[in-house]
């Protein structure tokens, strides 16, 4: 049976990430696990060894108090988290989804994730996370991170769910992009909707004959598929034919080059996360 990770949070994207969940769930007849993971900063807010922190004179019932606050605190923070989780059950079950597994993790989420995406099809995530609910710009500082470290696709929930007419593959003949391509001919999440491939780039015959391959092994599955080439910035590009085409749903690769390149000259990905107001689905 097709296996969904779906990380949760306490943030704004919490229903958003379900609805999503939700249509992939009772489109593919999968089954989700829900993760919430504590990390090192909810667990615990002080060092472990207090002695040092308070200097000479301190007393030994302050010391106490001060480490049952952290008791307390880490016992709350996995009540939040077991709270979080059954919200989001409870909402599946409202959906349409009454089933659902749910584990909650202690420690950093790339590496809670890393042990449990063995058996997953597709990793979903909100766009932004309790901690970047406050700036409209910034992403969540954990999210490249995720599709980085993931082995499996990652769909990057909207704001707020749309039902899904037109899905847009950003196709620049990589390995990154031919993965996604064969990996919709193969599923079911995207049978009977209509799919647009794009290349951005000159007009020529090595690209022309990648596209056409491309959108062939899609015919071949059934899919009703139109194929374009646009030249200029892609990540301009892209977006102008997101919007003129009303697309609903972005399939692209995802950060093709080093932390350090995008870090001095951008990265179309984050753009394209940033910009695009719909829903991601990424391949490596």
């Amino acid at each position: 049976m097709t296996k969904l990770i779906l990380l949760v949070d306490g943030s704004v994207y919490g229903e958003s990430v379900c609805d999503h969940a939700a249509w992939v769930a009772t489109t593919m007849g999968a089954q989700i696990e829900l993760l919430h993971v504590l990390g090192r900063r909810d667990t615990q807010s002080l060092p472990t060894n207090l002695s040092g922190s308070l200097g000479l004179g301190a007393k030994h019932d302050l010391l106490d108090k001060l480490a049952a606050h952290d008791e307390e605190r880490a016992k709350l923070a996995k009540e939040r988290g077991h709270a979080i989780l059954d919200a989001a059950a409870a909402y599946l079950a409202d959906h349409g989804v009454p089933e659902v597994s749910r584990r909650l993790r202690h420690g950093d989420l790339v590496e809670a994730l890393q042990q449990v995406e063995g058996d997953a099809d597709l990793i979903l995530v909100g766009k932004r996370g309790e901690a970047a609910d406050f700036a409209k710009e910034h992403l969540g500082s954990n999210l490249e991170r995720i599709v980085r470290a993931a082995h499996k696709p990652v769909m990057v929930a909207s704001r707020k769910f749309v039902p899904v007419e037109r899905a847009l593959i950003a196709f620049d003949g990589g390995a990154s992009a031919r993965k996604a391509v064969s990996h919709i001919a193969g599923g079911q999440l995207f049978k009977g909707i209509p799919l647009h491939l794009l290349t951005v780039g000159k007009d020529d015959p090595g690209r022309t004959d990648a596209l056409e391959a491309a959108a062939d092994e899609l015919r071949t599955a059934g899919h009703n598929v139109t194929t374009a080439i646009r030249t200029g910035e892609p990540e301009n590009v892209i977006v102008d034919y997101v919007e003129d085409e009303a697309i609903s749903l972005l399939v692209m690769g995802a950060y093709g080059h080093s932390r350090l390149r995008n870090l001095v000259i951008g990265s179309t990905t984050t753009d394209m996360i940033r910009n695009c107001h719909i829903p991601l689905m990424l391949f490596r």
